[in-house]
């Protein structure tokens, strides 16, 4: 075969099949493209019923490639249910999708819209392949969301508690039952903890990430379980920087020509979830940790506003992770910072 025949060839076998879906919390919409003409959308309902249907659809087009955006807990279960039917899936940031829409000049934005903007996304970039997540960081990463959703619950009940004092006419029924609601929830977030960590117990690689991430002064296992439960179901091979980019802690700089100079902002573009989940011991870090604390006093001193360096103390607690796991090693907090000496 010659190389113009073999060319041929291989531009015969290319992807012809692509679908976009627009993943919502209730409902599913499909587009299919086949040599660039869209089909008619449709619509699946998402449950366990319908979303076996659509997999199964999709399973009988050989050679269908399929893309549909990150949307939170929604987005899970078909994701796997295509992966383990042998479906070529793409998952995709919804930012990535939303500038690529921009690129498009669509200015519509409707579910049947962003599944037509997906589909041309499958069919016109490159198919990287969605990483599917052991069932166990999957489970890891429930516990770790729901335990992150009762603690928002119990500083909610805190402050409640806090309002009903400051009022001399609240009755003792009304505070006795504010207090057990807080104490419900402590129990409910330590009875969680502890399903957690014996999951993590079962498996030596959850319990070796764990230990080396209780051994950051800040990091205990309730946070430490947070993170875990985001960050191990990052795509693996990513670089700290490209961690950094998934929290949506990197900055963002916006000048335009001579006139338009912003302040440097973080994007925000990533999973909140990881920002959330570094926020308190980062705060906690820079408190016991001396070369945490003389970093993030070193920022302040340079012109940081204190909220700044806190941002600064977490992105860069985040490459120090992405270093301990990689490489197996406790955290080193002289690497983190060296303490200048004084010199006289």
């Amino acid at each position: 075969m010659t190389n113009i025949e073999h060319k041929e060839t291989s531009h015969k076998v290319k992807p012809e099949l692509f679908a976009g879906i627009d993943v919502g919390a209730e409902e599913l919409v499909l587009e299919i493209r086949k040599n660039g003409k869209p089909f008619n959308p449709q619509k699946f309902a998402n449950t366990p019923s319908d979303r076996a249907r659509l997999v199964n659809k999709l399973a009988k087009l050989p050679g269908i490639i399929v893309c549909l955006e990150a949307t939170g807990v929604y987005h899970f279960d078909l994701s796997i249910a295509l992966h383990d039917a042998g479906v070529l899936l793409m998952v995709v940031n919804p930012k990535a999708s939303h500038n690529f829409a921009k690129v498009l000049m669509k200015n519509s934005k409707t579910d049947a819209v962003d599944a037509s903007t997906l589909a041309e996304y499958a069919a016109r970039m490159d198919f990287v392949a969605w990483t599917r997540p052991s069932d166990e960081t999957l489970a890891l990463r429930s516990f770790s969301r729901r335990i992150n959703s009762l603690t928002g619950q119990k500083a909610a009940a805190k402050n409640h508690l806090h309002a009903l004092n400051a009022t001399s006419e609240i009755p003792k029924a009304v505070l006795k039952d504010a207090k057990l609601a807080i104490t419900q929830l402590e129990k409910r977030i330590d009875n969680l903890t502890a399903e957690a960590l014996i999951l993590i117990g079962k498996y030596p690689e959850l319990d070796r990430i764990l230990l080396l991430l209780i051994g950051i002064k800040g990091i205990a296992q309730t946070s430490a379980i947070a993170l875990m439960g985001e960050l191990l179901l990052l795509p693996p091979g990513l670089s700290h920087r490209e961690w950094v980019k998934f929290a949506g802690l990197d900055p963002k700089a916006f000048d335009s020509g001579k006139s338009v100079h912003k302040k440097t902002r973080l994007s925000k573009a990533g999973n909140r979830h990881i920002r959330a989940a570094l926020y308190m011991p980062a705060l906690s870090a820079k408190q016991h940790d001396p070369h945490i604390k003389a970093y993030f006093q070193h920022l302040v001193d340079n012109g940081k506003k204190p909220l700044q360096a806190v941002c600064a103390v977490m992105r860069k607690l985040l490459h120090a992770i992405h270093g301990m796991l990689k490489h197996n090693q406790p955290f080193d907090n002289t690497r983190f910072y060296a303490i200048p000496t004084c010199t006289n």
